[in-house]
């Protein structure tokens, strides 16, 4: 089976999942340019379940989040990278600035946000808690960042100049 679902699909996969008593993991993010942060981020959120669904944000809600020459990585190629990894069991591509309107359609078990998060902090926790669900901070801390690549590979061409 693809790794890579729409939202309406991957509910009632998911729903298929739960039962047979198996929890579920969703964590999101934009993934522009993956780096470490990213790979010990999802391997964090997929402990907190026995199956990790991955939400990345599509290319207008990136260039939304982000600003102009964001993303790097078209969203297809995105999820392709992520579903590859191998904590990933799905992923799902959404066009919002949060990832609100998916969690209500998939309800996950726990939403996993990074250590650049707090509980108190986490935009969609109402939205989880509505449902039941419960929301995890995850990985280590927010050493790593795609902006900071990007500035690195950047400067890079003016050094030859």
């Amino acid at each position: 089976m693809n790794k890579i679902q729409p939202a309406a699909r991957l509910a009632a996969i998911l729903e298929e999942h739960r039962r047979r008593g198996r929890t579920v993991a969703f964590a999101n993010g934009l993934f522009d340019l993956l780096h470490v942060g990213h790979v010990r981020y999802l391997s964090a959120a997929a402990r907190e379940g026995d199956i990790l669904v991955v939400g990345v944000n599509s290319d207008a809600s990136a260039r939304a989040l982000k600003g102009k020459g964001r993303p790097i990585v078209p969203a297809d190629e995105r999820a392709e990278i992520v579903a590859a990894l191998e904590p990933v069991a799905y992923v799902v591509i959404f066009d919002e600035p949060t990832c609100d309107t998916l969690l209500a359609l998939l309800k996950p078990d726990v939403h996993c946000k990074g250590t650049d998060y707090t509980q108190e902090s986490v935009p969609e926790a109402a939205t989880v808690k509505s449902y039941g669900g419960r929301v995890a901070i995850v990985g280590d801390p927010k050493d790593h960042a795609s902006r900071d690549l990007i500035t690195a590979i950047r400067s890079l061409g003016t050094e030859g100049a």
